[in-house]
């Protein structure tokens, strides 16, 4: 049986965290990407390792194509070539008007939410992809409800940012499918996780979650869930499929 080995980018914290934890109880080896708070990512190798599964943690932004080469030779020559990839690193920046956006803002968020995830699909498909000798494996971008929201008033710029990856996904899906490679997409919507906070307003889900369908926020496990599915041999017939889990919004 061939070795699952996945890559989780941005696993420190919320939905990457839960992401890595639920994939070592799927048997993966996991890599637990991280940029800024190696204790946290360290805290959660411990918690897979204390339940008897496999993991390392790896320093990189994902942004940077050196650091991101450099991410996934560590991940080969410590656990393989990976069988999965989980592209959840991103940012959200204070809520602002796009009358107000400066170039330097744009630029970020995009490099960080979009660049991000081209470099690392890109080193991913050079070692799953049967015409490059590997045995093929599943891809699942962090897209958000957002893309479809737009977030007006808020931040336009990550909701466009997250429309760009959705567009990644349906074209890559198109692309690799040939070639082993199932490419699949999550939309979380409103779920309790520290990002909130990076965009200024720390209790955005409380807020919220009254004009939902479901009355409430979601939880990082429930997108974990989600993730796990697509990158599962059970979803072995989806690809370019889209999983919303946004509480019916």
């Amino acid at each position: 049986m061939t070795k699952r080995i996945a890559l989780v980018s941005g696993a420190s914290r919320g939905i990457g965290a839960a992401t890595a934890q639920r994939l070592a109880v799927d048997g993966y080896s996991v890599c637990v990407n991280y940029l800024r708070d190696r204790a946290s990512a360290e805290r959660v190798v411990s918690l897979i390792e204390s339940k008897g599964g496999e993991a390392i943690a790896f320093r990189a932004d994902v942004s940077d194509e050196q650091q991101v080469v450099a991410l996934f030779e560590h991940i080969d020559s410590k656990l393989g070539r990976i069988t999965a990839l989980i592209n959840n690193a991103g940012i959200l920046l204070p809520q602002i008007r796009v009358e107000e956006m400066t170039q330097s803002r744009i630029n970020t968020m995009l490099t960080t939410n979009v660049t991000a995830y081209f470099l690392c699909c890109r080193e991913a498909i050079r070692r799953m992809s049967i015409r490059h000798g590997g045995q093929g494996g599943q891809i699942v971008n962090v897209s958000s409800a957002a893309s479809r929201i737009g977030s007006g008033g808020e931040y336009v710029d990550y909701a466009a940012s997250k429309g760009a990856i959705d567009t990644l996904t349906i074209g890559l899906a198109n692309e690799v499918a040939v070639e082993g490679i199932r490419v699949n997409c999550v939309r979380p919507g409103f779920i309790y996780t520290d990002m909130h906070a990076d965009g200024g307003e720390p209790g955005r889900v409380d807020r919220i979650k009254h004009g939902l369908p479901m009355q409430r926020g979601g939880r990082a496990g429930e997108v974990a869930a989600a993730i796990a599915w697509l990158a599962s041999d059970e979803s072995s017939y989806s690809t370019g499929t889209f999983i919303e889990v946004s509480g019916g919004r």
